[in-house]
């Protein structure tokens, strides 16, 4: 069994990247006046918000899917980790569009004849690495002093990870 491959390679970079255009602009870094932001095109790229964007989504979405994969793995299954292209279109969509919610699946692992209970392991543990995020996330906040950029982007992780653990249970 490959442990992963250079497609799943690809596929994970371009979802990142579609992640962080997806997320860029949600929770800007800076405080910025309400007629600047409406003012922004809703096609602008910029770079800054789309990289603070990428480390508070990227690793919520990336290491819940490979949590999937590498237990299928352990577990004797092929898996393959698969960019949804058509949810990411949807999710880049209700960007576009500015809606004030986005639901989307941006990617998946398709796994061979896991039956019910090793299926059950391995659907638990893409939640339970959103959970550890989560914690973390959680406990920095709550026991280091950290700088306010820090503080913002843990403060992120926490939310997404709770909100994906949620979701996915």
């Amino acid at each position: 069994m490959t442990f992963i491959t250079i497609r799943e390679i690809i596929d994970i970079v371009i979802m990142t990247l579609a992640l962080g255009y997806i997320f860029s602009g949600f929770a800007p870094r800076t405080v910025m006046a309400v007629e600047d932001y409406y003012r922004k095109s809703r096609f602008s790229l910029d770079w800054k918000e789309m990289k603070f964007a990428i480390m508070i989504t990227a690793p919520a979405v990336v290491l819940h899917e490979l949590g999937h994969k590498f237990t299928a793995l352990a577990l004797g299954y092929s898996a393959v980790f698969y960019t949804s292209y058509f949810g990411l279109a949807i999710g880049v969509f209700l960007k576009v569009i500015a809606s004030p919610f986005i639901v989307f699946i941006p990617g998946y692992v398709s796994i061979a004849n896991a039956p019910v209970l090793q299926g059950g392991i391995i659907a638990l543990v893409g939640p339970l690495v959103n959970l550890l995020l989560w914690l973390t996330a959680t406990i920095i906040l709550k026991t280091t002093k950290v700088k306010r950029n820090m503080m913002t982007l843990l403060y992120l992780t926490k939310r997404i990870n709770g909100i994906l653990f949620l979701f996915n249970m």
